[in-house]
Formats: structure tokens, C-alpha cells, sequence
């Protein structure tokens, strides 16, 4: 992956010498990363509220009353760790982060939830079928409130940032049923 970015880099580099336009390379050196750095810079403190809040649920035993309230969705989507209560805890807590829209705070729930499937995985060198549901979950972008895109709305100055909501909903319902129907459906089939 970094050889495809170095080689994009260097062909917008030179391109921009071919078109005589050396000034954009500098003018995106220096006015790009301004904003990229401005832009992360004015998501850590809602990245850190909501991490600190999870941190908070997982700490308090709130997550896992939860877990016992939705441990029949947890059985028919993650069978094989079901009655593993530290992944069944990471895969909810990744979930919820992914719901409210900060998946950079999911990430680290993720990667927990990864490893504790992984401990109780039979083969080590194949993914188990929760392990792939909980994996096309996350790539199917189930998203409920998409904070970090509102909070980039409303400080692009939109007239109202939350409009967002409701086609994020319709977009990540369809995306995550579409996601869970053909996990179920192959995991079902034996590719071995």
C-alpha cells in the first residue's frame, strides 16, 4: 500500500512540472495539511468524550447488563464466541462506537474483540466465522449517529448539520442486513 501512495505522490509531483504548475505541489504541501491538522485537531475532544464514555460503560458493569439483554442477537451472529464474555464485551463496545459514528474510537475495541475471537479460534491460520461477521459488521458502516459528520457540518457551517441522520440510518441499515444475509449465507457453504 505504501508503494501505491509513494507512486501516486510522485506522479501528481510529476505532473504538476509537466503542466507548469510547480506552485500546486507547495500550495497542497502547505494549505492541505493546515486543514487536515485543524480537522483532527477539532475531532480529539469528541473522539475523547466518547472513548472516555465507553470507557466509563465497560468499567461500571453497564456493558455487561447489556450484553445479558442482547446475548440472543450476539448467539446468532458471533456462535462460535457467544459464551465468551470478553469478546462478546469488545464486539458490543465496538459496535456501539461504530453506532455513534466514532470509528476511530472503535478502532481499539476492534482490534480486543479480534484477539479475544482469535484465543478461542480452533485453526489460528483461518478467520472463524465470527471473526468474518464481525469483520463485514464493521466494513458494512452500521451507523446511527454520525457525530464526527456532524460535527464537520456544523463547523463547515451548515444550516443544519443533524439533516444527515436519518439517510446515514437507511444507508447503514441496508448496508449492514445486505452484509449480514451473505456472511450467514457463506457461512453456511464449506470452502475448505
Amino acid at each position: 500500500m505504501g508503494k501505491i501512495w509513494i507512486s501516486l505522490i510522485g506522479l501528481g509531483i510529476m505532473f504538476s512540472f509537466l503542466n507548469g504548475s510547480p506552485q500546486t505541489v507547495t500550495n497542497v504541501l502547505f494549505y492541505d495539511l493546515e486543514k487536515s491538522v485543524e480537522i483532527i485537531l477539532s475531532l480529539l475532544p469528541v473522539m475523547a468524550f466518547w472513548t472516555g464514555l465507553m470507557a466509563i460503560v465497560e468499567k461500571s458493569g453497564i456493558l455487561s447488563r447489556v450484553s445479558a439483554t442482547i446475548k440472543p442477537i450476539v448467539g446468532f451472529l458471533f456462535k462460535e464466541v457467544q459464551n465468551n464474555t470478553k469478546a462478546v464485551n469488545a464486539i458490543i463496545m465496538t459496535l456501539a462506537a461504530n453506532m455513534l459514528g466514532i470509528g476511530n474510537s472503535a478502532t481499539a475495541f476492534g482490534i480486543k474483540a479480534m484477539h479475544e475471537m482469535q484465543l478461542h479460534n480452533r485453526d489460528k491460520n483461518t478467520a472463524n466465522n465470527a471473526m468474518c461477521m464481525f469483520l463485514i459488521i464493521n466494513v458494512s458502516s452500521v451507523q446511527l449517529i454520525p457525530i464526527n459528520i456532524i460535527k464537520l457540518r456544523a463547523d463547515s457551517g451548515a444550516a443544519f448539520p443533524g439533516d444527515v441522520m436519518v439517510p446515514t440510518i437507511v444507508a447503514t441499515a441496508f448496508s449492514t442486513a445486505v452484509a449480514v444475509a451473505a456472511a450467514k449465507y457463506y457461512e453456511r457453504r464449506d470452502f475448505r
